[in-house]
């Protein structure tokens, strides 16, 4: 048997967020400040907690927290003031109990790849205890959308 035929096929879950640069995320050169793209991530995560029935309410109504705990950035080309950027989010399946995304923003009116990333989130219990298995309800949900 190869080892291409031992390979498990998994959905790719994707989203994408389109965002206007306001002028509160940017600094004295009209730069977007670096710490307005943890915002940007958010802002895909939660586009894709919508889309896909994963949202933060959905780990508090099943007892669970969600923190980050580890974000990376890479900038790429600036935005500033007034641009319009699109973040592109994608789930990464894992069999650990956490939540992995990617990340690209690009901005719109000429499709640059302005930063990449990642984040990696946890489970915690309602006594904000770390959680090394995951959820039953996170298990159903990679069930659901073919990331087991």
């Amino acid at each position: 048997m190869s080892k291409a035929s031992l390979m498990i096929k998994h959905d790719v879950l994707k989203e994408s967020k389109q965002i206007l640069v306001r002028f509160s995320e940017v600094d004295s050169m009209s730069i977007v400040w670096h710490g307005s793209y943890v915002l940007y991530f958010e802002d895909a995560r939660e586009a894709f907690g919508k889309k896909y029935g994963l949202t933060y309410q959905t780990y508090f109504d099943n007892g669970f927290y969600a923190p980050l705990v580890d974000m990376h950035f890479e900038f790429k080309h600036p935005l500033v003031h007034g641009d319009t950027a699109r973040i592109e989010i994608e789930y990464v399946p894992v069999q650990a109990a956490k939540v992995i995304f990617n990340y690209k923003i690009y901005r719109e009116k000429d499709n640059m790849l302005v930063a990449t990333g990642n984040t990696t989130q946890v489970f915690l219990d309602s006594r904000y205890r770390l959680v090394l298995y995951n959820p039953e309800f996170y298990t159903e949900w990679k069930r659901k959308n073919n990331v087991l």
